[in-house]
C-alpha cells in the first residue's frame, strides 16, 4: 500500500458540535436493567445505571421504545406516542431519567417510529370500526383487494417479516373488506405519509418530546415513509430485506427528504443542538448521504460498515466511501458493529469472516477467538473520525445466544416461513450487571428475566470486569478516554492510511496537518512485527516485543501516540 492523503472535503464541514464525534450507547430498555423484579428492564432501572454509563465515558445514550405498545415487535408497534408504557414505567419516569441523564453530563435520544403504529392506535381502531368511507382510513394504506370478490392481496408486496405485506379486514357487518399495507408485522400498519394530519401529527410528537427535554430522535425506519404513487407490484418472486433492496417502490422514496426538511426546522427552534439521526438503509452511501445533507438530519447509520468483511481491502474501501459520502454534504461519518436487529459482532465477524447482515442465522463461535477479534474490531471502530455507537453489552464482551428455545423466542419473524430472519433475540437478552447465578444483578434476586441468561454470563457481568485490568470492560473505558482527550480524535475527517505489511491496516490521525496517532490492526491469521512508531496508547490484546519492535497477534488493534 501507499500513503495515501483524503481528498479536501467537497462541502466545507460547520463549526464543531456535539453529535459530529459523539459517542452514543444504545439502549434495549427490556434488557438492560429491572428496578421491580418483573423480569423486564424499565425507565427506573435505567436511572439507577447512570453512573456506570458515565463512567463508561460515553455522550449520550439512545433509548429503543418504551411508549404504549401491545408488544407486538418489541414496542416498534406504538399506540400512543406521548405515554409510556406501563412495563416501562410512566411519562414522570421518563422525565425524571432526561433530567438525571443531564445531570451525569449525558444526552438522551429517543427512539421515534413514524413509519408505522400499532393496530391498537386510536386512528386504526377508528379506521376499522368506522367501516369503509372512515376518513381515518385515509391516513394509513387500505386498498381494495384484486380477484373477482377482493380475495387477493392489492399488489405482491412483501412484508420484511414474511409473508404478504397485507391483511385483509372484515368491515363492522361482517363482510371481508378492504386490505391494509403493513411492510411489517400485520399488527403494524404503515402510515399514509401523504396525509396532511399524519405530518401534523407527528409534528406535535416530536415538540412534546423535546418540550420534556430530550436531546434528539433515532429515526426508525427512515426510508421508508413514502411509498411510490400507486403502489406498483414489484414483479417476480418479490422478496426483500432491508438492506439491499435496490430500487424499491416502498423504500428510499425522494419524498421523504421533504418530511425531514419540516423536522430540521423544528429541531432547530430549540437551544442545545437537538438531533435526528436515520436508519436509512438505501442502495449506495451516496444514497444514504441524502437523509443528512445540512436542512434535513444530522446522522445517518453506516449499516454498510456494520456489514464489511474483516480484512484490509474490504475495511479500507468501506472507511473511504464511508467518509468521503459524507463528505459530500458536510455531515460527520457513523460506525456501529451492533445493535439490537443484527447477530453481536462477537459472533457475527467470525462465524463469517464478514458482516452478513441479511440472512443470517447465527451460530456458534469459539468464544475467545470471537472476543478477540471483536475486541479488534471495536478498538478499530472506535478509532475512526465520525461518531459511533455502542450496543449495550458489547463492553461487556456479550456474545450472541445461539440456543433460546423456541418457546421463549418473541421476535414476529421467528415463526415465519419467511422474512427477515427471526433470530433477533439473541442479541437481546438482558446484560449481568453481578453475582453468580442469573439474573446477574439485572433485577431484583428472584425476579428472572424476560430471556433466559447464559450460565457462562457470570464471569461477563459488570462486577466481574470492573477494575480488572485487560478486561472488555476496561478496554472500552480507557479506548473512551483517550478518544474524548487525545486531540487527534476530535476531528471529523483526518485520516490519513500508510503503508502496512500484508494483513495490515495502518492509518493515521493528523492536527494542523502534522500525524499525532496512529491505529494499527493485525487482520491476518499470523502474527506480524512491527517497529514501534511512538508511545503505546492502547491495545485490544497482549504483545510481545522489544522497545523497538513489538509482535501483534491476530485479530489485534493497537493505538500509538507519535
Amino acid at each position: 500500500m501507499t500513503d495515501q492523503l483524503i481528498a479536501p472535503p467537497a462541502v466545507e464541514a460547520p463549526p464543531a458540535s456535539w453529535w459530529r464525534n459523539a459517542v452514543i450507547y444504545q439502549i434495549y430498555p427490556r434488557s438492560f436493567a429491572d428496578s421491580n423484579g418483573d423480569g423486564i428492564g424499565d425507565l427506573p432501572g435505567v436511572l439507577s445505571r447512570l453512573p456506570y454509563l458515565r463512567d463508561l465515558g460515553i455522550d449520550a445514550v439512545w433509548l429503543s421504545p418504551f411508549y404504549s405498545s401491545p408488544q407486538a415487535d418489541a414496542g416498534y408497534d406504538v399506540s400512543d406516542y406521548r405515554t409510556v408504557d406501563p412495563i416501562f414505567g410512566t411519562v414522570a419516569d421518563a422525565e425524571k431519567l432526561i433530567a438525571g441523564a443531564h445531570e451525569h453530563g449525558l444526552r438522551i435520544i429517543v427512539d421515534l417510529v413514524p413509519n408505522h403504529s400499532s393496530d391498537q392506535h386510536d386512528w386504526f381502531k377508528r379506521a376499522l370500526a368506522e367501516g369503509p368511507g372512515s376518513p381515518f382510513r385515509d391516513r394509513y394504506h387500505f386498498r381494495p383487494g384484486k380477484g373477482a370478490n377482493g380475495e387477493l392481496p392489492p399488489n405482491d408486496w412483501p412484508s420484511i417479516f414474511g409473508g404478504p405485506a397485507w391483511t385483509r379486514v372484515t368491515d363492522p357487518d361482517g363482510t371481508p373488506g378492504d386490505w391494509y399495507l403493513h411492510l411489517f408485522a400485520s399488527e403494524q400498519p404503515d402510515f399514509n405519509w401523504e396525509h396532511p394530519a399524519v405530518r401534523d401529527e407527528f409534528k406535535t410528537i416530536l415538540r412534546f418530546w423535546l418540550d420534556l427535554g430530550v436531546d434528539g430522535f433515532r429515526v426508525d425506519v427512515a426510508h421508508g415513509l413514502v411509498k411510490e404513487d400507486g403502489l406498483p407490484d414489484v414483479g417476480g418472486d418479490a422478496e426483500w430485506h432491508l438492506l439491499g433492496v435496490g430500487e424499491s417502490p416502498c423504500f428510499d422514496r425522494d419524498g421523504v427528504h421533504e418530511i425531514y426538511r419540516e423536522w430540521r426546522k423544528i429541531l432547530d427552534e430549540y437551544p442545545g443542538e437537538r438531533i435526528a439521526v436515520a436508519e436509512a438503509w438505501a442502495p449506495s452511501l451516496s444514497r444514504v448521504a441524502d437523509y443528512v445533507r445540512s436542512d434535513e438530519l444530522h446522522q445517518a447509520f453506516n449499516f454498510s460498515y456494520l456489514g464489511t468483511a474483516w480484512n484490509v481491502a474490504a475495511q479500507r474501501q468501506m472507511v473511504d466511501e464511508s467518509l468521503a459520502a459524507m463528505r459530500a454534504v458536510g455531515a460527520p461519518t457513523t460506525w456501529t458493529l451492533s445493535n439490537h436487529d443484527v447477530v453481536r459482532h462477537t459472533n457475527r465477524l467470525l462465524q463469517s469472516g464478514d458482516g452478513e447482515v441479511a440472512g443470517r442465522r447465527p451460530t456458534e463461535v469459539d468464544p475467545v477467538a470471537g472476543l478477540q477479534r471483536a475486541r479488534a474490531a471495536s478498538a478499530l471502530m472506535l478509532a475512526l473520525p465520525g461518531s459511533a455507537y455502542i450496543y449495550q453489552g458489547e463492553e461487556l464482551g456479550l456474545p450472541e445466544v445461539v440456543d433460546l428455545p423456541p418457546e421463549v423466542r418473541q421476535d414476529p419473524a421467528f415463526h415465519r416461513a419467511t422474512g427477515q430472519d427471526g433470530y433477533r433475540d439473541g442479541c437481546r437478552v438482558p446484560i449481568p450487571w453481578s453475582g453468580t447465578q442469573a439474573p446477574y444483578g439485572f433485577g431484583p434476586d428472584g425476579g428472572g428475566s424476560w430471556l433466559p441468561q447464559p450460565d457462562s454470563w457470570a464471569q461477563l457481568s459488570v462486577a466481574a470486569q470492573e477494575r480488572v485490568p485487560g478486561s472488555t470492560l476496561e478496554l472500552y473505558r480507557a479506548a473512551l478516554a483517550v478518544r474524548r482527550s487525545h486531540p487527534a480524535l476530535a476531528p471529523t475527517d483526518n485520516l490519513r492510511w500508510v503503508p502496512a505489511s500484508e494483513g495490515v491496516l495502518a492509518f493515521e490521525r493528523e492536527v494542523a496537518g502534522e500525524p499525532v496517532f496512529r491505529c494499527t490492526v493485525n487482520m491476518s491469521d499470523q502474527p506480524v512485527a512491527i517497529g514501534r512508531p511512538g508511545e503505546l496508547l492502547l491495545t485490544s490484546g497482549s504483545l510481545d516485543g522489544t522497545p523497538d519492535n513489538v509482535v501483534l497477534p491476530p485479530d489485534t488493534t493497537v493505538w500509538w501516540s507519535i
